[in-house]
């Protein structure tokens, strides 16, 4: 495996795989065709476009020959590997968007209740925001055309709402205190999608980061929080991964480079050929070296988020408080295709600076998506005893600490599952949007009780009452969720938190949201009891 040192092609790493992309790296390269199957390859490829002329020629019936292909594209893939993927050309824009830091479009955050679009929020310095476009308000037609009550998707209002910057979308929207529809022309502009949704002090010393992906914008976002954080005297940080599926490796490198010291291992990888075999190095003086760390972590971090929480805990530079990771060790290309679409191809596994791979096991014999389920029967979410390694993987980290691979990044200290609280009852009320309808029309109801309110009086000083989760369980009935009598009991005072915590996102931001719900995360809760070894660690760290 070759190695980069201190040069200039060392420093030139992160910008080659900034392209890391969801779920692995992205790594910009030409494929070289292997020799020794030319023959073969050119075979293979004959034969397919024999079949294809012999379908679209003299099959009875008429075919989608397009569709074909796509399906047999994705069924090829199949035999592959779990991440290697196919996005068609009608989907690949979209995806690309979700992880370039902004889109073009009118900003809002919307939901769909009762199949009317509601505005859920004007997004911060949006178009909709600057024209007095509000929480609550539901938008009946667009360009003309009605699109409440007609089965609309996800999907069908993005298509509507977003498009290039410059352009003019004209939307009618319905306001509870106005009789009469209220007409928009609204001008598409650039809307940042933020990655860093949370920075704040939990105390006089902590600061909390939380990162929900790593998109193009992550590291800059990161670092100002960071920035920010330690000039309100943060000593010690909080980085929340948790349920974090990934992104841009570029992003990971860089944020990880700004916690770990010079010439500290980042992550390396490899694959069939060497041109794909490369190691990221800690290069430059990072903003935050000194200072301890803890980075959480559950089966829902995946990749990205795997390489800055393997980096950390293989160079004994902090805690990793969590349950065990998902397992998301192989490197995807993204090739565009002549049509538009988007094969993201797996050309190499990544490996944490101890050596291991973090990759879980997959093929015929294992149910790949079944995973989760899997550990949850096993009682791995609950009890660190049930995850068993095999010694074989076993590797060190720089003071000689043990940590496995073959499967996710193992905590350093594990926190088992709290499920006393939840209930299907609840996640029905969400997933319905029945509880997304009952706050805004609170809100709205509501307005001069939280005018003027600062968070702090919001946070130390409202309550959910027993009359609001009555209103709620009314909304659900409407929107046909049965009540159970049982689970409502169950998770009466969860149900409390989750409602002041997306109330608090709207009427404030994600700060005010991830301040009332990390009052319940165990996780969280955990880790700020831990920094004293977090520290003895940084200190050994420094003086080794």
């Amino acid at each position: 495996m070759s190695e980069f040192k201190n040069t200039k092609a060392q420093v030139r790493l992160p910008i080659i795989i900034a392209l890391a992309i969801s779920a692995g790296i992205w790594v910009g390269a030409t494929f070289a065709e292997p020799k020794t199957d030319r023959n073969d390859l050119k075979a293979a490829i004959y034969k397919l476009q024999e079949i294809i002329t012999y379908i679209n020629r003299d099959y009875v019936d008429s075919v989608n020959t397009n569709e074909l292909v796509e399906y047999g594209i994705e069924k090829m893939l199949e035999k592959l590997d779990p991440h290697s993927s196919y996005i068609p050309a009608k989907d690949a824009a979209l995806a690309k968007s979700q992880l370039d830091g902004n889109f073009d479009g009118i900003g809002v955050e919307f939901g769909i209740i009762r199949d009317t679009i509601y505005v859920v929020a004007p997004l911060t310095g949006g178009p909709s925001e600057k024209l007095g476009i509000q929480a609550g308000d539901q938008i009946i037609n667009v360009d003309g055309k009605t699109v409440a009550g007609t089965g609309i998707t996800n999907r069908d209002v993005f298509d509507l709402l977003r498009g290039p910057s410059g352009s003019t979308v004209v939307v009618d929207i319905k306001r509870k205190s106005q009789p009469e529809l209220l007409t928009f022309d609204i001008i598409r502009d650039k809307i940042p999608q933020y990655s860093v949704n949370a920075s704040y002090m939990i105390n006089d010393e902590i600061g909390y980061v939380k990162v929900t992906r790593f998109a193009a914008t992550t590291y800059e976002e990161f670092k100002k929080a960071v920035t920010e954080l330690k000039g309100q005297g943060m000593r010690k940080l909080v980085l929340d991964l948790q349920s974090n599926p990934g992104g841009y490796m570029g992003a990971a490198i860089n944020m990880a480079d700004e916690i770990l010291g010079s010439n500290a291992v980042i992550v390396s990888q490899k694959g069939k050929t060497n041109r794909f075999n490369q190691k990221a190095m800690a290069v430059k003086q990072g903003i935050f070296e000194d200072g301890s760390v803890i980075v959480l972590i559950n089966e829902g971090s995946a990749s990205a988020s795997e390489i800055v929480a393997g980096a950390i805990q293989d160079n004994d530079r902090g805690l990793i408080v969590g349950r065990r990771s998902f397992g998301k060790g192989l490197v995807q290309w993204p090739i565009d295709l002549s049509d538009g679409a988007e094969l993201r191809l797996t050309i190499a596994r990544y490996y944490t600076p101890s050596g291991r791979s973090i990759q879980k096991p997959y093929g015929q014999d294992e149910d790949y998506s079944m995973d989760w389920v899997k550990r949850l029967e096993h009682g791995e979410f609950f009890s660190a005893d049930s995850i068993k390694f095999n010694d074989s993987l076993r590797y060190e980290t720089v003071s000689g600490r043990s940590v496995y691979g073959g499967g996710g990044i193992m905590p350093d200290y594990f926190v088992p599952m709290d499920t006393t609280m939840s209930s299907a009852y609840v996640n029905r009320l969400f997933n319905s949007d029945s509880a997304r309808e009952f706050f805004l029309d609170y809100l709205d109801k509501n307005k001069k009780k939280f005018s003027g309110m600062s968070f702090e009086d919001y946070y130390n000083k409202f309550q959910v009452t027993d009359a609001m989760l009555q209103e709620l369980v009314k909304t659900g009935e409407k929107n046909k969720v049965k009540f159970v009598e049982k689970d409502f009991n169950k998770s009466k005072e969860y149900l409390k938190v989750l409602i002041k915590a997306n109330m608090g996102r709207n009427l404030f931001d994600d700060n005010a949201y991830y301040k009332v719900i990390n009052d319940i995360n165990e996780i969280y809760l955990q880790a700020i009891k831990l920094f004293d070894e977090a520290e003895k660690l940084a200190f050994d760290e420094r003086a080794s």
